[in-house]
């Protein structure tokens, strides 16, 4: 079966993605299919620096598909992206996939499987609720400190993947150990990835920057309001960055000033993490930002793009 072609933008956070994959998608007649984990969630949108819908300069795809309260899948996002990315190549419109969330960027292009319905043991019982009360995050510390090699192949909001592991060494076999070796991945489409990057201290003065705005900007007022929707229902939305610092201010667990600056050191781990799985990848071709305008990075893209088109 030939494979479609597919183009993709990714990089850490506030390296400035959106501003060059619209670039991209205007310059190639494309629309954008985002791969960001929190921007599927309707008012979650300060804190995930969303581009309002009426700064839009193109179609967006994948923002705004589910409630705050419910819990948005890894599996349901490969499904319903998919679905986009195949109705825009039936209709000879290019996808632009792009988003810091490596594990939702792979679900879409890589031929990635997803448990359904298994019969659950106690312990994974307890894991996927421990997850559920404490995030994905702490699930996957948990790992890191039993299995540091298996913890770094896995990303953290794939919990099915991480209580898999989990399991695995209970029955003394590590994660990683097992997958040595099975480097091959079978994709779904034919990527071409470019990655975004900033010299790290450009980086963490971009997030510190943009934290700082999202406070200006009502991130407290809209966290308020997303805690009357039911954000806390929600094991995914209520741990997303932003938020969840947000909301332990609320419930008098720290200072907002504290909150604060939470919000930026997890932002700067998180972008860490997020350069570590295009590293780790090794399909990306790097574009360094700095000093460059979101229209020169898109132009070499799509001058690129078309080089390699048959």
């Amino acid at each position: 079966m030939d494979l479609s072609r597919v183009l993709c933008i990714v990089g850490p956070t506030a390296v400035g993605k959106s501003a060059v994959a619209e670039e991209v998608a205007l310059r190639l007649g494309g629309e954008i299919v985002s791969t960001d984990s929190m921007q599927v969630y309707r008012g979650m949108d300060i804190g995930t620096a969303k581009v309002l819908v009426e700064e839009r300069r193109c179609k967006y795809h994948m923002v705004d598909v589910a409630d705050v309260s419910e819990d948005y899948s890894v599996s349901r996002f490969q499904s319903n992206a998919r679905h986009c990315v195949d109705s825009l190549l039936a209709s000879g419109t290019l996808p632009v996939l792009c988003g810091g969330t490596g594990l939702y960027l792979d679900a879409v292009i890589d031929d990635m499987r997803f448990p359904h319905g298994e019969v659950k043991s106690e312990t994974r019982k307890y894991r996927e609720d421990y997850a559920k009360r404490n995030g994905p995050q702490a699930l996957h510390e948990m790992l890191r400190l039993r299995d540091p090699a298996s913890a770094e192949l896995i990303h953290p909001n794939n919990v099915r993947r991480v209580v898999r592991a989990l399991e695995m060494l209970d029955e003394g076999v590590s994660y990683a150990t097992h997958h040595k070796g099975l480097r091959e991945r079978k994709q779904h489409y034919i990527p071409r990835i470019w990655a975004l990057a900033l010299p790290r201290e450009v980086l963490y003065e971009r997030i510190g920057q943009r934290v700082d705005a999202m406070f200006e900007m009502g991130l407290l007022e809209e966290v308020q309001r997303l805690k009357e929707q039911g954000i806390a229902n929600s094991a995914t939305a209520s741990k997303a960055i932003g938020y969840k610092e947000v909301m332990s201010f609320f419930a008098g667990e720290c200072t907002l000033a504290e909150a604060r600056e939470q919000i930026k050191r997890n932002s700067r781990r998180y972008a860490k993490r997020q350069l570590s799985w295009i590293k780790r990848d090794g399909r990306a071709t790097w574009i360094h930002m700095e000093s460059m305008p979101p229209e020169e990075a898109a132009q070499t893209i799509c001058e690129d793009w078309k080089r390699d088109s048959p």
